[in-house]
């Protein structure tokens, strides 16, 4: 296994602020059946996981930057693709048009695309070079590919053409103040991303603010989302106007109902498992939600695995 020192000491801290932020909820006779668990088979770590075609997900071997293939009506996924040397696999998204899978690749401060048809890696882009960044998630629009960074209020913007050409990067600096963190080496900011309204907003997730955000492209405006505190707020993924908060610490997704601008959203069901180990990202399928076990709370763990669970309560 390739371990980077760095995300290791990033596991580390985020195992500490688990001391400190509300505990995890137990399982408890009112919270939903444990549902499938797929074991992703070999892997030593987790993270990202992306719907594909059908029933067909890809998951992320967050240390090595392994892709996982499976299905969900089958127990175990298998490695499927070999990444080369030294790169990382945190939140990744597939294009259904093109065969291909964009991921976010952690402390390298790059994305990796791969062609999923051939395994082939396509592209290995370089988001940023400033000192620390973590690049967390991504999110797919019509245009291109958008992903975060969680110690810089920047978001990367890939564009992406209809016969899978891809372009340069764009970086936008979100224009809120409070975004920015004020203790980098030690705060986790923004987090996971989706796309709202065809794609025309983008939802951000902000770890140490606990909350939601969206941002227009076209305006380049960002604004809260009002919402009641989403405490360790990590992978989020949407339909409609829902959206699904995987909440990492708590081993909980809360189902938040937005109202008909996106400015504010109440949580409508808070999804338990007594699967749930660090759930860190998710995947929808129909009304089912796969949800990925990290285990950052068990760094030796020689098992991880993908959690089916109703996409509400």
């Amino acid at each position: 296994m390739r371990r980077t020192v760095q995300r290791r000491a990033v596991i580390g801290f985020i195992a500490l602020m688990a001391l400190i932020l509300p505990t995890a909820v137990p399982a408890s006779a009112g919270e939903s059946p444990g549902g499938s668990v797929i074991k992703l088979y070999g892997a030593t770590s987790a993270e990202g996981i992306a719907a594909g075609r059908g029933t067909t997900f890809y998951a992320g071997e967050l240390e090595s930057g392994d892709i996982f293939k499976g299905d969900i009506r089958e127990p175990k996924a298998t490695r499927f693709i070999d990444a080369p040397a030294g790169r990382e696999a945190v939140g990744m998204k597939f294009d259904v048009r093109t065969d291909l899978l964009f991921v976010a690749g952690g402390s390298t401060g790059k994305a990796f695309v791969y062609n999923t048809e051939t395994k082939e890696a396509v592209e290995e882009i370089v988001l940023t070079t400033k000192a620390g960044s973590f690049i967390n998630d991504v999110t797919l629009t019509r245009d291109g590919a958008w992903f975060t960074n969680s110690k810089y209020p920047e978001l990367y913007f890939v564009p992406l053409g209809r016969h899978g050409e891809l372009g340069e990067v764009v970086t936008r600096t979100l224009d809120d103040p409070s975004l920015v963190l004020t203790d980098p080496a030690r705060q986790f900011g923004l987090n996971g991303i989706t796309s709202a309204i065809g794609g025309r907003i983008l939802i951000v997730a902000h770890s140490f603010n606990q909350a939601l955000y969206t941002y227009e492209p076209e305006s380049e405006v960002t604004a809260r989302i009002d919402t009641d505190p989403l405490p360790n707020v990590d992978g989020i993924i949407a339909r409609g106007k829902t959206v699904w908060v995987v909440q990492n610490f708590l081993n909980q997704v809360s189902r938040v109902k937005l109202n008909h601008d996106l400015s504010s959203g109440e949580v409508r069901d808070v999804i338990e498992s007594g699967s749930f180990q660090i759930p860190t990202t998710a995947a929808l399928f129909g009304n089912t939600l796969a949800v990925v076990n990290a285990k950052f709370d068990e760094p030796t763990a020689d098992r991880h695995e993908v959690v089916l669970v109703p996409a509400r309560e």
